[in-house]
């Protein structure tokens, strides 16, 4: 118990130095343009009020609706950033390392600044609620480098489109939560055609918008590696997306586990 409240106390540390951080940024500094992590992270705890007052008091169930919100929105906005510089430069340009490192595609900005401020958002909500476990809670740890490389990028004005593309993996989010709060529910017979389809999106997203583009962008980042320069952005990028990596592929084998487990039950429900 004591090396639990070790480890809360640490990410609650961490959360306040991260929140006067940005607050020095934005009233000091006047970053202005940072405003939108304060708007995300309101939007996202108003959504957490309305919906604890108004649909169930289970934090549980309500922290999962929120992140289900933040990814339906965080994956839209993604499609619509990569499909309208698509359309403008075209895909080869459009990936090029000068565009990727330098480049802010229109609403990349923003879009990485409103996500930022759903995981400090998040973290607050697990900490008040003890929504984790462990002497040391890895979905904390997740949040906590995700909060320090989003907010270290819109610092420094750079690796903005990188991260764009890392967070298309919030598509296939959609559905692993859809899937939680389907069987908080109490939905959970296999056969349904609902449940079958959520399934199918399910995988069809996790190998697409989760595995394959999170290694295409580890690729990417090895073979544009000379050009990074000296600077701290490589050696992040490069652990960032090793940690992205490790998490996808024990995710993949916690999906399996789960499918099984939910087919095997089906069947003995039929027998």
């Amino acid at each position: 118990m004591a090396s639990r409240k070790g480890g809360a106390a640490f990410f609650r540390a961490t959360f306040v130095l991260w929140s006067a951080s940005v607050a020095f940024e934005i009233a000091i500094k006047r970053r202005a343009e940072l405003s939108p992590v304060v708007a995300g992270f309101t939007f996202f705890q108003a959504a957490n009020l309305v919906l604890r007052s108004a649909v169930s008091r289970d934090p549980l169930f309500v922290n999962t609706a929120v992140s289900l919100l933040h990814s339906s929105i965080t994956s839209a906005c993604v499609i619509l950033i990569l499909a309208n510089q698509w359309m403008i430069v075209g895909i080869r340009k459009m990936f090029e390392h000068a565009q990727l490192f330098d480049g802010m595609w229109p609403g990349a900005y923003t879009t990485l600044c409103f996500s930022c401020g759903y995981f400090a958002y998040d973290q607050l909500d697990m900490l008040k609620c003890r929504l984790y476990s462990g002497r040391f809670p890895l979905i904390l740890a997740h949040h906590l480098v995700l909060l320090i490389c989003f907010t270290l990028a819109l610092y420094r004005r750079v690796t903005i489109n990188y991260l764009i593309l890392t967070l298309f993996c919030e598509l296939h989010s959609v559905f692993l939560h859809a899937r939680k709060l389907r069987r908080m529910a109490g939905v959970r017979d296999a056969e349904n055609r609902v449940v079958r389809l959520e399934w199918l999106l399910n995988w069809a997203t996790f190998f697409v918008a989760r595995l394959i583009s999170h290694v295409l962008i580890t690729f990417k980042l090895v073979v544009d590696a000379p050009m990074f320069g000296e600077g701290i952005e490589l050696p992040l990028a490069f652990c960032g997306m090793a940690g992205m990596n490790l998490l996808n592929f024990c995710l993949g084998i916690d999906l399996l586990k789960a499918y099984r487990r939910e087919r095997r039950s089906q069947q003995r429900h039929q027998e």
